[in-house]
């Protein structure tokens, strides 16, 4: 029997990789992994606005760099398929050809003719006007299944902000893409308006259904924001499963990644759903994606569940992880980059101070502030997990990028409370961590309130695989066991199941997993010693978080009353 590859290629928010695997077996063969240069220097985006965009040639460059480096080590005609997973809602604007209008003349530099990142909040208006309008016009609540509440993270709320914000780019743009659609429609080269759109990005993010034909009705888009006329049909009626094929790469792109024409390109997926398959979901399960922002998925038997609404959660959709099951997607906006912020506001005089070295040249200070970082971050875990949670009253919520689930509300802040002279920087920081803990645990309950049990928790990604302490106290709190995926790679190795699939080596998802899986690396048993605290704490949390949502509604009342009166 000759020897069958495939490629997984993941899309993340600061990089993609591409995975190199034995199609019947799941070894890794090879990895690569490209930092996207124009994000690294932080290009068209503005924090401070929420804005975050991303150029397509970062992407296109990351694509070829990667694929070609682990393509060389096998022959490229045993290449029999490859599949891209991405972040969502990660929207674009395109032309007729299906090309980003980024990649078009004069619109190079313009932010709105780039991919609209998943974390980019400038939304929150349209995503408000989207939910009041579902709920008032007098017609089908076409939010019913994304939760019963669209956030501004997601496809229609971008789409609306952009066409409102920039003219040029509203005329120009005749569709709009997801990130892991575009990308498979550059390696095919196929037709946009046949083009298989993916199922997991347009059900959990576009309001699409089977129950109203596809699409939300002209009428409701029209009414969200007129700008919006006529794009319906421009876009799709009819979605696919990640398993099923989109075509072949074209002659072009099997030239530039080093493959051949004869390479099976499957319909494209979100990150989190190709990490929850490699991370061996099953019925009941749910798989925790840490990475930047952190993605719950649950599957259930349609049978079972179908006819149940989970309030405040991100999508239930058929088919949207593993065809004929259905998916249910939850999260938290911050995790690593929560962590992340706490280690930039820590680092502030490693940036500030060691630039004025005269000693080091500028290549020795970068790798002396990179060395540090790492260090910083070890010992945080280490001092935090010294801490008795008994010891310190420090609470924080989880909130600096809003909340996501249950119930999305982007407009929310992070907060911190009980300091005093005492309180140190391992004390802040294991308050965070405590804080996504009690947030994963608001998640899991909100499921099983609904009749959802979750049978399982299963981590994967950076930050389960880095953190030990992050993973012990989420099993305390959660009062769980917890399995942590073997893969350093899980998403682009859920990716490589579903090309394997789609080549035809194996007949569906599930049996892919059971041949292509690598198993878990360790588990985590909740300290019976630790569970009562942390409830006590949970509850504290919880009012805590009562008391911020409470103050940040009266906020946006007393600036919307300003506003009127200043019209006025």
């Amino acid at each position: 029997m000759d020897s069958s590859y495939v490629i997984g290629i993941d899309y993340g928010t600061d990089s993609v990789r591409a995975l190199l695997v034995d199609a019947r077996t799941g070894a890794e063969v090879a990895q690569a992994v490209h930092n996207y240069a124009r994000w690294k220097e932080q290009r068209y985006c503005n924090a401070a606005k929420n804005q975050f965009r991303q150029h397509p040639l970062d992407h296109i460059e990351g694509l070829e760099a990667t694929v070609r480096r682990v393509a060389q080590n096998v022959p490229a005609a045993q290449i029999v398929g490859l599949a891209i997973d991405t972040t969502g809602s990660t929207p674009g604007p395109v032309d007729e050809n299906g090309v980003a209008l980024a990649l078009k003349p004069g619109f190079e530099e313009n932010p709105n003719a780039m991919f609209v990142l998943w974390k980019d909040h400038t939304a929150l208006p349209e995503a408000a006007e989207i939910n009041e309008k579902a709920r008032t016009w007098g017609g089908e609540d076409f939010t019913q299944f994304e939760g019963g509440i669209y956030s501004s993270e997601w496809f229609w709320a971008k789409i609306a902000h952009v066409v409102r914000e920039d003219e040029a780019v509203a005329n120009a743009a005749h569709s709009w893409m997801e990130h892991c659609d575009w990308l498979t429609l550059l390696l095919t080269g196929g037709d946009l308006a046949t083009f298989k759109r993916s199922r997991c990005a347009a059900g959990h993010k576009a309001m699409w259904h089977e129950n109203w034909g596809g699409l939300p009705s002209e009428d409701f888009l029209t009414l969200v924001e007129p700008k919006l006329g006529g794009l319906r049909e421009r876009l799709f009626q009819e979605t696919y499963t990640a398993d099923e094929v989109a075509g072949h790469l074209s002659e072009e792109w099997a030239q530039r990644l080093g493959l051949t024409t004869n390479t099976v390109v499957a319909v494209g997926s979100f990150d989190a759903h190709a990490g929850a398959v490699a991370g061996e979901i099953e019925a009941y399960s749910m798989v925790k994606v840490m990475g930047t922002s952190t993605c719950d998925i649950v599957v259930a038997p349609m049978q079972e569940v179908g006819g149940k609404l989970v309030p405040g959660i991100c999508g239930q959709v058929d088919g949207s992880v593993i065809p004929g099951m259905l998916g249910l997607e939850a999260g938290q906006s911050a995790v690593g980059d929560l962590l992340a912020w706490f280690r930039g506001v820590i680092e502030w005089p490693l940036r500030t101070l060691l630039p004025q070295s005269q000693v080091l040249s500028t290549e020795q200070q970068q790798a002396l502030r990179d060395e540090l970082s790492d260090k910083i971050m070890a010992e945080l875990n280490v001092a935090a997990a010294a801490i008795d949670p008994e010891e310190t009253a420090v609470l924080a919520l989880d909130w600096v990028n809003g909340r996501r689930t249950p119930d999305a509300n982007q407009a929310l802040k992070g907060a911190i409370m009980n300091l005093t002279m005492g309180t140190t920087a391992p004390h802040i920081f294991r308050a965070l961590v405590e804080a996504i803990c009690y947030g994963s645990k608001q998640i899991v309950e909100r499921f099983e309130q609904e009749g959802i049990p979750i049978k399982q928790v299963i981590g994967l990604g950076g930050v389960a695989k880095k953190s030990a302490f992050m993973m012990q106290t989420l099993a305390d709190v959660l009062n769980r066991p917890i399995k942590v995926a073997e893969s350093d790679q899980a998403p682009a190795l859920g990716a490589a199941m579903y090309a394997a699939v789609a080549a035809g080596i194996h007949p569906d998802v599930v049996t892919a997993q059971k041949a292509m899986g690598n198993g878990f690396a360790e588990s985590y048993e909740p300290n019976p010693a630790r569970v009562a605290d942390y409830q006590r704490r949970y509850e504290q949390y919880q009012a805590f978080g009562q008391y911020v949502e409470h103050a940040t509604q009266l906020r946006a009342g007393e600036v919307a009353e300003t506003e009127l009166v200043n019209q006025a």
